[in-house]
C-alpha cells in the first residue's frame, strides 16, 4: 500500500508547497479538488485544458516531488434541482474527465448527490425514514427518475475518458451506506465503485472489517479519516447529528484525526482488511478534525499510518 494525502490540508498554499510538504513527510500520493466543494487553486481543469504551458507546470511540479495523482476530488451536489447549482458542477465534471484523461488519472472521489423529493421542489430533500408510505414513494422516485438516469449518462462520458467513478458514502447523499453503493454499482455498472471513507460509516454503527468484506473489488479509493462518538451525547439522542461540527460539546460524533478516534489497532484491522478484499493502493489522509490544527492532525495521522502499513505483501510463504 502507498500513504497520500488530500491537497485541501494545504488549502491556503499553492500546489508547490503543498507537493513539497507532502514529498517531506514521505507521501507516495496527492489527491487534489478540482471543483464542486473544493477550491480549484492547486488544480483548475479548466484552465490547463486551455494553457498547455500551465498544464506541463502542473506536471512536472508533482513528478518534481515524486508524487502520484491518485484521483481528482470533485464533491458536490450533482443533483440539485437548481440549475444554477447542478450547472456549473456538471461542468466541471466533464471538465475534470478530459483533464484526467490528459494526465492519467483514472479515478474521481465524489459524491453521488441527493435530488429534490418530487419534481417541481427547490432544494434536496434526505429520506430517511419510510414513514408516512408516500416518503417511501418519493425515495423510489428519486432513485429511478434522478439518481440512477443521471449517473448512467456520466457513466458513459466517465468510461470514455478511462476513468472510474469512486462514490463517498456520505450522509445527506443518496447513496450513505454499503448496500446503496453495491445497487448503484449494479444498476450503473463497474465504472461506479466506492471511495471507502471510514469515518462516515464509524459514527452510523458500521464495522469496517465487514463492510470491506461486503465491498470486495468494489472499493476503488480509500480515505483515512477518523471519527469519535460522544458516549453520553449518543445515549440521550442518538447518532443523528443536526448540530454544528464546532459545536463540539453537544454533538454526538465529530471528525477526528487518524488514530484519536480509534487507536492503531483498528488500523491495522483496517489495512489488513483491505489487504485481504484485494486493494493494494493508497490511502489518502483527509483532515476534518475541528480540535486539532489541520498540518498537525496531518503530522499525526502519518505518523500513526507510517507504523500500520502494509508496504510489502506477502508474495510467498516458505512453507508453501
Amino acid at each position: 500500500m502507498k500513504l497520500g494525502a488530500i491537497s485541501t490540508v494545504f488549502v491556503d498554499q499553492p500546489l508547490r508547497e503543498a507537493a513539497r510538504r507532502m514529498h517531506e513527510m514521505g507521501l507516495d500520493a496527492i489527491e487534489i479538488g478540482t471543483g464542486g466543494f473544493f477550491p480549484k487553486n492547486h488544480c483548475d481543469p479548466a484552465q490547463l485544458l486551455a494553457d498547455q504551458a500551465a498544464l506541463e507546470t502542473f506536471q512536472t511540479t508533482l513528478a518534481e516531488y515524486g508524487l502520484e495523482i491518485s484521483a481528482f476530488a470533485i464533491h458536490g451536489e450533482p443533483l440539485h434541482p437548481d440549475p444554477a447549482i447542478a450547472g456549473p458542477y456538471r461542468k466541471e465534471l466533464r471538465d475534470t474527465y478530459a483533464l484526467a484523461a490528459k494526465v492519467g488519472v483514472t479515478r474521481l472521489t465524489l459524491l453521488s448527490g441527493l435530488p429534490e423529493a418530487v419534481p417541481g421542489d427547490r432544494e434536496p430533500n434526505w429520506i430517511l425514514y419510510p414513514y408516512p408510505p408516500r416518503l417511501m414513494e418519493m425515495y423510489k422516485w428519486q432513485w429511478d427518475e434522478r439518481l440512477i438516469p443521471y449517473w448512467k449518462e456520466e457513466a458513459i462520458a466517465a468510461d470514455d475518458h478511462g476513468v472510474r467513478l469512486c462514490m463517498e458514502m456520505h450522509a445527506g447523499s443518496m447513496v450513505f451506506r454499503t448496500d446503496q453503493v453495491l445497487r448503484m454499482r449494479d444498476e450503473v455498472g463497474p465504472v461506479i465503485g466506492c471511495n471507502l471513507d471510514p469515518s462516515h460509516l464509524i459514527w452510523q454503527g458500521m464495522e469496517l472489517p465487514e463492510v470491506i468484506r461486503a465491498l470486495g473489488d468494489a472499493i476503488y479509493h480509500v480515505h483515512a479519516k477518523d471519527s469519535r462518538l460522544d458516549p453520553h451525547n449518543v445515549r440521550v439522542n442518538g447518532f443523528l447529528d443536526p448540530y454544528s461540527f464546532q459545536d463540539k460539546e453537544r454533538r454526538s460524533w465529530i471528525f477526528r484525526t487518524v488514530g484519536y478516534g480509534n487507536g492503531e489497532d483498528f488500523w491495522r484491522e483496517f489495512v489488513s482488511a483491505l489487504q485481504l478484499a484485494g486493494y493494494d493502493d493508497v490511502l489518502s489522509i483527509e483532515h476534518e478534525d475541528p480540535l486539532i490544527d489541520p498540518e498537525e492532525g496531518f503530522e499525526l495521522a502519518v505518523k500513526v499510518l507510517q507504523n500500520v502499513l502494509i508496504r510489502k505483501p506477502a508474495a510467498r510463504l516458505w512453507y508453501e
